[in-house]
């Protein structure tokens, strides 16, 4: 049997999911069509922390109250992702950041684990796909240009 590719996710696209916004429909029918598939999702262990902080911004904001902001992160928590962690990630992040111009290397950091595993990676970032999409074409964006 044909393995399956495993796919890469970041922050951005989670909390499309699980929030709501830009990109929103498409992350939601990909993740269904993934799940379906039984496809194998991965991510830096960074990925907790990244939606952690964004959720208590929402708080912050206004956007989400406590209590939402508490729903999604409950179901973020049950996601069925492989949360990774490997010295190596921190130095081929260092790398990607440098060749693709990238501003800080967090995003990097998911570019590294999805090379790493073959992965491709799903982002709601624009400006991190346009960044790389040039040359990564296994990075995809959910939201449109």
């Amino acid at each position: 049997m044909k393995s399956r590719p495993q796919i890469c996710v970041d922050a951005s696209f989670l909390l499309r999911l699980v929030v709501g916004g830009p990109g929103s429909v498409v992350a939601a029918t990909k993740w269904r069509e993934w799940t379906r598939q039984r496809r194998r999702f991965l991510a830096p262990e960074l990925l907790g922390y990244e939606v952690t902080n964004v959720l208590h911004r929402y708080v912050l904001s206004g956007e989400l109250t406590e209590a939402e902001a508490d729903e999604a992160l409950d179901i973020l928590l049950d996601f069925d992702i492989s949360l990774l962690v490997d010295p190596e990630f921190h130095i081929l992040a260092i790398r990607l950041a440098r060749e693709h111009s990238l501003a800080a290397t967090y995003d990097a950091h998911y570019l590294a684990v999805a090379r790493s595993f073959g992965a491709e990676l799903w982002t709601a970032d624009r400006r991190l796909a346009n960044a790389v999409g040039p040359t990564l074409k296994w990075v995809h964006c959910i939201t449109s240009k």
